[in-house]
């Protein structure tokens, strides 16, 4: 999710980047996430450094949710979150003006000193392989005319330090930092664990890929999309992947020493294929309109009980260590007794 968020230049940059480009200064962050999975990629341990911030959420990779989604969770963001939601593909420029817009006007509000002296710094952040490069590139192309600055790929982990500055337009100054991917430690709900390994977030080679190309076919036989059957010359459609593996394995020529199928070989021919939209658009996670308020009315509810639980950790903490001060003193007038 790309968030954009008006602070101070000086308190809210956490990696000890504060180059003196201007006598005054503002600073966004920016969070990225992709719309096939709308929810399951908001990485939440972000959430409460974004709280009561002016945000700009942009969902990436629009060419590979399903066209539904976009009226979905814009209505729904808008609703429970009072949050505006741009759609971007990185890759072919889409809606890109309408963000370098959104910066420029941000900047010109922010700002106190004339519009040449004026520089704002915007921080992306998000999970792995959701497209920040490919964003902070788009933009770059956009704003000042100039070729690629940051590193992209279609593995997780590509970029791996902070980078420098990356000017994305002149007048007002807007500069990009581009950052790691940053994962959720732990993801406690196994399916939408399946589901960022399944877009890219998790390197393959951690997750099981059977397992995630079990839930693909899952996904495709939900929907009632039987194009696999005669895109892969499969006869009839099947909710085995222990069937449906070796007839891709088949079609792709994937074969062991012996003729045996290599079924690890299909099931990455087949998340690759949908990675790259060959298996149409689909969004993973439920765009209902009751899921989306109960997942964004609970995650505000979320978010104000750890608040308040970590104000009650601080008051019973500091009401032990009275009585434990107490209790001293009464020891040591005792003893003078």
């Amino acid at each position: 999710m790309f968030k954009i968020f008006n602070s101070g230049y000086h308190t809210h940059l956490t990696l000890n980047i504060h180059a003196c480009y201007a006598t005054s200064s503002s600073s966004f962050y920016g969070f990225v996430s992709i719309q096939h999975i709308p929810l399951s990629s908001i990485n939440h341990k972000f959430e409460p450094i974004a709280q009561k911030k002016d945000r700009l959420i942009v969902y990436n990779k629009t060419d590979l949710a399903h066209p539904d989604t976009e009226a979905a969770i814009t209505k729904a963001f808008r609703e429970f979150k009072g949050q505006d939601v741009v759609f971007t593909n990185a890759d072919q420029d889409v809606n890109v003006k309408g963000i370098i817009k959104y910066l420029a006007k941000k900047a010109k509000v922010s700002g106190t000193a004339s519009e040449k002296e004026l520089t704002t710094m915007v921080m992306v952040v998000g999970m792995p392989n959701v497209g920040k490069s490919s964003l902070i590139n788009s933009l770059r192309r956009i704003g000042v005319k100039k070729g690629k600055a940051a590193p992209t790929g279609a593995i997780p982990g590509i970029t791996r330090t902070v980078a420098g500055t990356i000017k994305v337009l002149d007048s007002p100054k807007v500069y990009l930092i581009d950052t790691p991917g940053v994962m959720i430690p732990h993801i406690a709900d196994p399916i939408s664990a399946i589901k960022v390994a399944l877009t890219g977030a998790i390197s393959d080679h951690l997750s099981d890929e059977e397992v995630i190309a079990d839930y693909l076919l899952f996904q495709l036989n939900q929907a009632q999309d039987y194009g696999y059957l005669k895109l892969y010359n499969i006869k009839e459609p099947t909710d085995d992947i222990k069937v449906f593996l070796p007839q891709v394995a088949k079609y792709i020529g994937a074969l062991k020493k012996g003729g045996e199928y290599n079924l690890p070989a299909a099931a990455q021919f087949l998340i690759k294929q949908y990675r790259l939209g060959k298996l149409g658009r689909f969004t993973l996670d439920d765009i209902q309109p009751e899921s989306l308020e109960e997942f964004l009315t609970k995650e505000t509810e979320d978010s104000v009980s750890r608040r308040q639980q970590k104000k009650a950790d601080k008051i019973e903490e500091r009401k032990i260590k009275r009585q434990i001060q107490q209790q001293k003193w009464e020891e040591r007038e005792q003893a003078k007794l």
